[in-house]
């Protein structure tokens, strides 16, 4: 829609509300900020809930791979040849066996749950996420577990873990439980509770040991772990690395393996996406306000116009162009605001905890220690593009209302 110079010069007038028209100029105002919060906010939390995404994905496919092969039975005995076989297969980076299960950890009369894992040294070099965490130790001198475990344990590099596992030995007693006390070798921070709080990595042989994976001269894995060039390509893999290695095994990927989670953080974006997307929309309700007050002050100047000539497509073009500039000096002031937050969340996230000397997030809680952001630039053109667009539906009315106005009737009783 393009304006005549005299258009865009009333239009701007009006928008400069003379004193006796402050109520006017001060729903504008508010209509303005409330597009551009709306505009801000909607940006900041769908980069923060693209970042929580992106963070979990990482660890989840950093540490467990992006396809896992299980045996129906007690373990992987010829895990060595399965894995040379799955590498040899095209889109895959890597096939390492390894040891899992569950276990007890004590320390001092502290106890806590934790997954167990068994990598040969070989292998654990090709887990970047993991080996570029260890922030105290080595990983070759014992156990490695999460940070937030020693945290609440006590524990130091160098102290012995007590390993209690609930597939005991059979004795005159009863059953008895496993025990084992292994050194803690290396201490590493990952970012995400869930590793951080209850993953205890040990070296494979250990781990067969402990499990009773290497006993009357047996030898066996319980997963075989994929890392294939494209993450994405995963559930197709599985079905064929399934097709290939044929019955006894179970694959999974790592999108139907997490899919709750992962369906957890989709559902609770959209909500957001639509609740803030919902002030955007009363804050497009006060534009109308706003407009409809303007109509009924300049009724005598509007008919004034349409006595002079001016069509009716002019004068609604007029206050059309007031409603919109409106909304977009607030879009584009919240597309700016939200941008500059989401690109510095961390920053505001660490400034905040020194300023209130406490943690805002709790890692138990939000899965993750920190609050990262991820910027999708269609995203932003999407938000953008619908708070313009219910700006200028409100304007619409307000808009038609001035441009049907009657001359005679608003000059009858000047």
């Amino acid at each position: 829609m393009f304006l005549t110079p005299f258009e865009r010069m009333v239009a701007f007038r009006y928008l400069r509300a003379r004193r006796e028209e402050g109520l006017i100029s001060v729903v504008a105002f508010f209509s303005l900020i409330g597009i551009g919060l709306g505009v801000a906010t909607l940006i900041v939390v769908l980069a923060v809930m693209n970042g929580v995404r992106d963070e979990m994905i990482k660890s989840i496919i950093g540490l467990e791979g992006h396809v896992s092969v299980y045996a129906d039975g007690r373990g992987i005995g010829d895990y060595d040849t399965i894995s040379k076989r799955i590498s040899a297969m095209q889109g895959v980076k890597s096939a390492i066996p390894k040891v899992e299960g569950q276990i007890m950890a004590s320390y001092k009369g502290a106890a806590t749950g934790a997954m167990v894992v068994g990598y040969r040294a070989s292998d654990l070099e090709k887990k970047p996420l993991l080996m570029e965490k260890i922030t105290q130790g080595s990983s070759g001198g014992g156990l490695l577990l999460g940070s937030r475990m020693a945290e609440k344990m006590g524990l130091r590099v160098g102290d012995a873990l007590t390993l209690i596992s609930p597939e005991g030995r059979a004795t005159i007693a009863g059953l008895m439980p496993r025990v084992k006390a292994y050194p803690v070798g290396g201490i590493f921070t990952i970012g995400m509770f869930a590793y951080d709080n209850g993953l205890i990595v040990l070296p494979f042989e250990e781990a067969q040991l402990y499990f009773k994976l290497k006993e009357a001269g047996g030898d066996a894995a319980t997963t075989i772990e994929v890392s294939l060039t494209d993450p994405q390509a995963a559930p197709a893999m599985a079905r064929e690395i399934g097709k290939s290695l044929g019955a006894g095994f179970r694959v999974y990927d790592w999108k139907s393996s997490n899919n709750q989670l992962f369906q957890a953080v989709t559902v609770q974006r959209n909500v957001m996406f639509l609740i803030l997307t919902l002030i955007i929309l009363v804050a497009s309700f006060t534009i109308i306000s706003g407009l409809v007050m303007l109509v009924h002050e300049k009724g005598r100047n509007i008919a004034i116009m349409r006595t002079f000539g001016a069509s009716r497509a002019s004068v609604m073009r007029i206050f059309f162009a007031c409603g919109a500039s409106i909304g977009v000096i607030g879009t584009l002031g919240g597309v700016c605001l939200g941008l500059l937050i989401a690109f510095n969340t961390e920053s505001i996230q660490a400034w905040l905890e020194s300023v209130t000397g406490r943690k805002l997030l709790a890692d138990e809680l939000y899965f993750l220690s920190h609050l990262p952001s991820k910027v999708d630039g269609s995203e932003v053109l999407l938000v953008a593009a619908i708070a313009l667009l219910l700006s200028f539906l409100a304007t619409l009315y307000p808009a038609r209302r001035a441009a049907r106005l009657d001359p005679a009737e608003a000059l009858r009783y000047e």
